[in-house]
């Protein structure tokens, strides 16, 4: 989910502060510059051809060695020119010293000396695999994630580490693992974030964290999901009958509560309206056989009573 969090974590990674920044390359538009190669190809092909008739052997050879001086040249030149599609960049180095990043798309000259490198400036996923891991209860548990994220500095993206891809990957596992020692899956008290039960509190703190994590890199987390929660197979069936035990108990809890609501209506309206006038034990009697009533799981059958009240 998107980082809007200012509950940020304390036990974050701390990050070596980057050496390098993204900034704009030199670069002109590459029209011209093409245009400008290929009229430097037909004067040469020119001179070329134009010293083919001629007989003097000095004039004949300097027209030669122009001629392919300038399309070699112009050739050198056309290196220069690039084509950048929308959501790619390129990183431009002169002699292993980065000297900025082509953003506008089209064709662009720069220096034939440099070296361009491409990167993709597109939205990306990232599914981790099925982790098994501890949670803080030390319960085994198996989750999986998927992070949505882009180069925002591709600076900091070639130059901070060796590949950037293999460094979200491993980031992103890595976080998800921290996160799930973190927290429970299931919190026994009402007060504690569970994995299960604070899905948007925990998917947050992911976000945050691997916002940390892969910032040095020139990464910029848009969203972070968990795509898969569950026990491990071999607790599984343990803690589905602990869930369904908890379930009973807060149903029964409930039932209760409510059957006790109705006897005391019950025996308030009757007190009001004066209909039957009870001692003690009569209405411990009707309290124990409403409670039985109300609270049984399976269907009551009535006993009629034929003589007096108190036989």
């Amino acid at each position: 989910m998107p980082i809007t969090s200012t509950d940020t974590p304390t036990d974050l990674p701390d990050m070596p502060a980057p050496r390098v920044r993204e900034f704009a390359a030199r670069s002109i538009a590459g029209g011209l510059a093409l245009l400008l190669g290929l009229l430097g190809l037909l004067v040469g092909a020119g001179l070329v051809a134009a010293a083919v008739p001629v007989t003097a052997t000095g004039i004949k050879a300097t027209l030669i060695a122009v001629g392919a001086l300038v399309a070699i040249g112009a050739c050198f030149a056309m290196a220069g020119l690039n084509m950048v599609a929308p959501g790619e960049a390129r990183v431009v180095q002169l002699f292993g010293r980065y000297r900025g990043t082509i953003r506008t798309d089209g064709l662009r000259w720069v220096n034939p000396l440099t070296t361009r490198s491409k990167v993709s400036t597109r939205i990306r996923n990232h599914e981790t695999a099925v982790l098994k891991v501890n949670d803080a209860y030390g319960n085994p548990i198996e989750l999986a994630a998927v992070v949505v994220w882009k180069v925002e500095d591709t600076a900091q993206a070639t130059f901070e580490v060796d590949d950037f891809l293999e460094f979200v990957a491993t980031q992103t596992e890595a976080a998800v693992r921290h996160i799930a020692i973190e927290y429970p899956y299931d919190a026994h008290d009402e007060d504690g974030l569970s994995l299960r039960g604070n899905a948007e509190e925990i998917t947050e703190k992911l976000a945050i964290e691997l916002h940390a994590r892969v910032e040095a890199a020139g990464v910029h987390i848009i969203e972070s999901r968990f795509t898969h929660l569950a026990y491990a197979p071999e607790i599984a069936s343990a803690m589905l009958q602990r869930q369904q035990a908890g379930a009973v108990v807060a149903a029964r809890k409930l039932i209760v509560e409510g059957a006790v609501g109705m006897v005391e209506m019950a025996l308030t309206r009757i007190t009001e309206q004066d209909i039957v006038e009870l001692d003690p034990e009569r209405k411990a009697s009707m309290v124990s056989n409403l409670m039985v009533v109300l609270c049984g799981d399976r269907a009551v059958q009535p006993v009629l009573n034929t003589g007096t009240l108190y036989q």
